[in-house]
């Protein structure tokens, strides 16, 4: 993604409830606890970290047990500290007090408490790019005898890591995005992974691909399990069953019957915020839904060219549900008029949202029927409410409508197979399509016929759309 990208807007829930589900992560709630426990005989080490003899007792404060109680707790003692949960007030003597955020957490409105807990998800994030400890016990080993870390018998590079998951996070964000389930459905790791591996043009992954996107989902396993407690993801981890070798990388699944087992991910409306805030702050547009309800009808029908279908819908449903029905037809279908390149989407758009408006709307689009730019679209708005006395279209309104719909589905799909079909359809139901068509007073005639020309599978008719293509281009002086 590039970061002057318009984003497909989210569905956000209210601060109040992101807040509470905020204040309920275990990581913050930990970090929060051990906040309230420290006193004045807690001290930290040079780096701000719980001093290895407290480590024991912070665990027990937080009731965990086990191999991992102390790094939990250690972990959740660095997101108090990161956070402002606590601050460390002599560094010489190591001692600490209640930071100025500890309050936020009782006190403050819901937004300070987001705020508290991105800073906590920030700390994650670059715990979840970090070697694994096994990795950088070898590379301690290696670099004994030197007094330095070697970071090449580690084979990690802090930044590249970084990216790696900034990219797998953004996918995941763009897919939430477009989910027609606003809660987000869980993604298979292996999909995930290989959105960020597989080239987009490469028809069937190498050999090498293939173990590249084995060792990212590793990888990711591992990073789900560091951010799911920060509540980021809902994370279902790889069945360690499935791992196939000494390496333990996991074999590739055999269908899509098993594909849970190999790991499942979901961005939770938490999640969903955490990461719209993030790449807000590295610069990219990334609305949400409702951005557009108090801006003109213009700018809905071009903010929305480029959504996909259920953003679309949704953005649509708001602007609509701020104004009177037959106000809003009025509004719309003046948007939608132009001769410029973007005019054909814009009124597809206008169509589409004009099917969410209802009867009340008929009025408008009777006072439109003349109108050479939206009188065909108005027939069909018409006929589909099952409205009475519509005028038949006259034929250069037909292939009027018809190049300015395959116009609009270029911009929107380019060369799709749907666009494909439509293409197929026109010439085969209209005979002398070709012959009558290149004579249409529209801007985008010749275009439209050069891309009939190269979608029509059939040699001889794709032949006939690029004479007329032809034709149309000389037409127009062009």
């Amino acid at each position: 993604m590039s970061d002057s990208s318009i984003l497909p807007p989210v569905r956000l829930r209210p601060e109040a409830e992101l807040a509470r589900d905020a204040l309920s992560a275990p990581v913050l709630s930990r970090a929060a606890r051990l906040a309230r426990w420290a006193g004045p005989a807690t001290r930290v080490d040079a780096g701000g970290g719980l001093v290895e003899e407290q480590l024991p007792e912070a665990a027990a404060e937080l009731g965990l047990t086990g191999d991992d109680a102390a790094a939990h707790a250690s972990e959740a003692w660095r997101v108090a500290v990161d956070t402002g949960l606590v601050e460390v007030v002599d560094e010489e003597e190591g001692t600490v007090a209640a930071g100025p955020e500890l309050a936020v957490l009782t006190g403050g409105s819901p937004q300070d408490v987001l705020g508290v807990w991105l800073a906590a998800l920030e700390t994650l994030l670059g715990d979840a790019s970090v070697p694994d400890l096994d990795g950088l016990v070898d590379a301690i080993a290696e670099g004994e005898g030197s007094g330095e870390l070697d970071l090449d018998a580690l084979d990690w590079d802090v930044e590249a890591e970084a990216e790696f998951l900034d990219g797998v996070l953004g996918n995941l964000y763009l897919l939430t995005a477009g989910d027609e389930d606003p809660a987000g459905t869980p993604v298979p790791l292996p999909a995930l992974a290989a959105s960020v591996i597989v080239p987009g043009d490469m028809a069937e992954p190498t050999n090498d691909v293939l173990e590249q996107v084995s060792d990212a989902m590793m990888r990711l396993d591992d990073q789900f399990r560091v951010l799911e407690p920060v509540g980021l993801v809902e994370y279902q981890p790889v069945d360690e069953t499935l791992m196939a070798d000494a390496d333990e990388e996991p074999a590739a699944p055999e269908d899509d019957t098993d594909v849970s087992r190999y790991g499942m991910v979901r961005l939770t409306p938490l999640g969903l915020y955490g990461l719209r805030a993030r790449l807000l702050e590295a610069g990219f547009q990334a609305p949400t839904v409702g951005d557009l309800a108090d801006k003109g009808a213009d700018a809905l029908l071009d903010g929305t060219a480029g959504f996909p279908p259920v953003a679309a819908h949704a953005e649509t449903l708001h602007w609509l549900a701020q104004r009177e029905p037959l106000t809003s037809a009025r509004e719309l279908l003046a948007a939608a008029r132009g001769a410029d390149e973007g005019a054909p989407l814009r009124r597809l758009q206008c169509q589409q949202a004009l099917s969410l408006v209802g009867a009340s709307a008929e009025p408008a689009l009777r006072e439109v029927l003349d109108d050479p730019e939206l009188g065909g679209l108005a027939r069909v708005w018409l006929a589909e409410q099952g409205a009475a006395d519509v005028p038949p279209p006259s034929e250069a309104m037909i292939f009027w409508l018809t190049i300015d719909t395959v116009a609009a589905q270029l911009a929107a799909e380019g060369n799709s197979e749907e666009l494909r079909s439509l293409v197929e359809g026109l010439a085969q139901q209209h005979s002398g399509f070709f012959d009558a068509v290149w004579r249409v007073d529209h801007p985008a005639t010749a275009d439209v016929l050069e891309a009939m020309g190269r979608l029509h599978p059939d040699k001889k008719i794709a032949k006939e759309a690029r004479k007329a293509a032809f034709k149309a281009r000389s037409q127009q002086g062009g």
